[in-house]
């Protein structure tokens, strides 16, 4: 959101960020695990989702287990290949976490509108 047409506030932006973080400030959810963890639900397979998500493998892992170490439960189950191939499925904690930070995520956004959109009216008068 920018300020009105015209203002001299017409091409300045407010942005901001939300994640998940421990007591120590280190990431637990944000924009890019979840996006991992959606895309590991839809192609049922970590290696398939850091592949379509152009990570490597070793990155995609390595920030599941920081997830889940931080958060201090299991995101993900997998299975070993075989004949059918492995795959990855989401717990349900994982499912709960994503479907709560989604409606939480959208709400602050919301919110985060209206405080915007109030700055910039009183600034602009």
């Amino acid at each position: 959101m920018a300020g009105k047409k015209g203002s001299k506030y017409y091409n300045v932006f407010i942005d901001y960020k939300v994640w998940l973080s421990s007591p120590d400030g280190e990431g637990i959810l944000g924009d890019g695990r979840l996006t991992l963890l959606k895309t590991i639900d839809k192609v049922g397979s970590i290696r398939a989702a850091a592949n379509e998500l152009k990570i490597s493998y070793r990155k995609a892992w390595g920030n599941l287990k920081k997830a889940e170490s931080l958060l201090n439960f299991t995101l993900v189950e997998t299975s070993r290949g075989g004949k059918t191939g492995g795959k990855t499925i989401l717990t349900q904690e994982a499912k709960t976490l994503i479907d709560a930070y989604e409606a939480f995520y959208e709400e602050f956004n919301l919110a985060a509108g209206k405080v915007i959109k109030d700055f910039f009216n009183k600034i602009n008068t």
